[in-house]
C-alpha cells in the first residue's frame, strides 16, 4: 500500500492554506494517516508563504511535525523569494519533472 501524500497547494488564499493544506497536512502527519505527506508549493502560493506572519508559523509547524514542505523554483525565483523560503526550511527545486512522475505513477495526489 502506498502511504505517500503529495499536496500540490497552488490557491493563494491564506484561509484555504490554514484550515484546509496545513491542517490536513499536519493531521496527515500526526494522526498517522499517511506515512509520508509533502506539501508541494507552487505559483503564487510562494510569494504568500513568505509573506504571511500565519503562513510562516504554519510552515514552521508542518516541518516541526516531519511534513516535507517543498517549492517550484521556477516559480519562487521568478516570484524573487527562493531565499526565504530557503530560510524558513523549505526546499526549493525544479518540481516539473517530479510532478509529471507523481501523476503517471498514480501516487496520492491533493491539489489544492
Amino acid at each position: 500500500m502506498n502511504d505517500r501524500l503529495y499536496i500540490l497547494w497552488t490557491n493563494a488564499d491564506i484561509v484555504t492554506f490554514d484550515k484546509m493544506v496545513a491542517m490536513y497536512a499536519r493531521n496527515s502527519k500526526t494522526q498517522r494517516w499517511w506515512d509520508d505527506v509533502t506539501v508541494i508549493i507552487w505559483g503564487s502560493t510562494a510569494k504568500l508563504a513568505v509573506a504571511s506572519d500565519l503562513a510562516k508559523l504554519r510552515i514552521r509547524e508542518l516541518i516541526q511535525v516531519g511534513v516535507k514542505v517543498s517549492a517550484c523554483k521556477a516559480c519562487s525565483d521568478s516570484l524573487g523569494v527562493s531565499e526565504q523560503l530557503l530560510n524558513m526550511g523549505v526546499e526549493v527545486k525544479y518540481w516539473g519533472e517530479g510532478l509529471t512522475e507523481i501523476i503517471k505513477s498514480g501516487a496520492k495526489l491533493l491539489t489544492i
